[in-house]
This record gives structure tokens, C-alpha cells and sequence, in this order.
């Protein structure tokens, strides 16, 4: 089976490493038997997002956000439509923000997003950075991984976490984090959020194949570097969030 990958703005929006997001979840598939193909979006390029099974965005500073913004607008419609449509799409870090109505920056100039999901995203010149331990409703294990931003995120209905033990959330310390609506998963956590949580990736493969309509494998592949990472980082930060 072929599975087909939308990647946009891989130069503009790839801070912390979070083209691994993709690269994970190929080797996934792959690994599975499958053929991955990945078409690169840049500004001002054209794709066909309709029959593509994966849409992915990473981070990037503030700035370089809004220069995708400016691009990534056109692509609306259709974005929103593959999410009603069930497509998998992981938007990860400042991109999660692009998802929501509205993003106004520390200097109040503000743009809008795509409005896939009803929230806003206002920035300050202060910038939260650190660990996060936290449970989603896709799995009992909890998610690990590492925040670092400037934006408070309010108006999310449906979190991709739904409570932290530890970290900032979307607007407060120990508050929900991202959002979840349908196959969509989004983030502000970095790690990359795919490659530090095993789960997490086994879940958006899930999604993929839910909407092929095929069951997941009943064994998956697994990466015991991978596995290991995790339970090592998991119990550190479970200690730490019990102090």
C-alpha cells in the first residue's frame, strides 16, 4: 500500500528538529511494508492535498510563522475540508497556532489563522520553556516532551492532552495541552513529539489507517531505541511531577 505525505514549508518551519515527526512516522510505515512518498510544500508552490493521507507542519520561530502564514492562507479551504474528511495531519509547535482563528504577537499586529479549531493564540515577550508530563484520551501512558514558546493559547474545546502532572499547558501550568479534533492532532511540544512518544505515533498511524478504513496492525514494528528513550524520560519526569 502507498501512502502519500504532505510536508509543508519543510525549510521555513523545522526548528527542534520536528521534520523527524515525518521522518518517524515514514519509517513506521515503511517498516510495516508500505510505500511512503513526501511532496514538499514551499511558498508559492502548488499541491494536490486531496487524496494525501498525512498533512504535516513544524515548528519555527514566531517570525517564521508568519511568513508561512502568509502562504499557508491559501490553503485553507482545503486543509479544513481533508480534516472533516478524516485525513491524519499533525501540525506541531508554532504551527498548532496556524490552525486556530486568530495569532496577535507581543507587538499587538495580529493575523489570522485557517480556523480549523475556534481558538486564538496571543504572545508576550515572556517565553515558557520546560519539561511536560501529561495524559491524552488516545492511550493510558502518558506523553512526555518539552515546551518552549511565548504564545498563551485559549478557546481549545478538545486538547490533544487533556491534563498535565507537569509543565505548561495551552494557557496555564498543568492546564490541557494542543488539540485533537477528528484525525488531527496538534502541539506545541517539542521532542519531537512523534519520536519521543512511541504511542503517539502508533496512534496517528491509527488514524491513517482508520481512514483507509483497515484496522492497525495487530503488531506493530517497534524501535527499542525508541522504547527504551521513552520509559527513561517518562520515569524521570513521573518522579519529578510526584515532588
Amino acid at each position: 500500500m502507498e501512502f502519500r505525505f504532505i510536508h509543508f514549508y519543510p525549510d521555513l518551519m523545522s526548528l527542534y528538529g520536528s521534520y523527524a515527526n515525518a521522518a518517524a512516522l515514514r519509517r513506521y510505515l515503511e517498516r510495516l511494508g508500505h510505500t511512503v512518498s513526501v511532496e514538499a510544500v514551499r511558498p508559492g508552490e502548488t499541491s494536490r492535498l486531496s487524496g494525501a493521507d498525512f498533512l504535516f507542519m513544524g515548528a519555527g520561530t514566531e517570525r517564521a510563522a508568519r511568513a508561512a502564514m502568509e502562504d499557508f492562507a491559501r490553503f485553507g479551504a482545503e486543509v479544513r475540508a481533508a480534516a472533516e474528511d478524516g485525513t491524519a495531519i499533525l501540525f506541531a509547535g508554532t504551527a498548532m497556532e496556524l490552525l486556530g482563528e486568530r495569532i496577535t504577537e507581543a507587538d499587538g499586529v495580529s493575523y489570522g489563522g485557517i480556523g480549523l479549531g475556534g481558538f486564538s493564540t496571543a504572545h508576550s515577550t515572556r517565553r515558557v520553556t520546560g519539561d511536560v508530563y501529561g495524559y491524552t484520551d488516545l492511550y493510558p501512558e502518558a506523553v512526555v516532551g518539552f515546551v518552549n514558546k511565548c504564545g498563551i493559547t485559549t478557546g481549545v474545546d478538545t486538547p490533544l492532552l487533556a491534563r498535565l502532572s507537569m509543565g505548561f499547558g495551552n494557557e496555564k501550568d498543568c492546564g490541557p495541552e494542543g488539540f485533537h479534533r477528528k484525525n488531527v492532532f496538534a502541539s506545541e511540544l517539542t521532542g519531537p513529539l512523534l519520536v519521543k512518544n512511541p504511542k503517539m505515533l502508533a496512534a496517528v498511524a491509527a488514524a491513517m489507517y482508520a481512514r483507509r478504513g483497515m484496522a492497525p496492525p495487530e503488531d506493530p514494528p517497534k524501535d527499542p531505541w525508541a522504547e527504551q528513550g521513552y520509559a527513561v524520560t517518562a520515569e524521570q519526569l513521573r518522579r519529578r511531577s510526584a515532588q
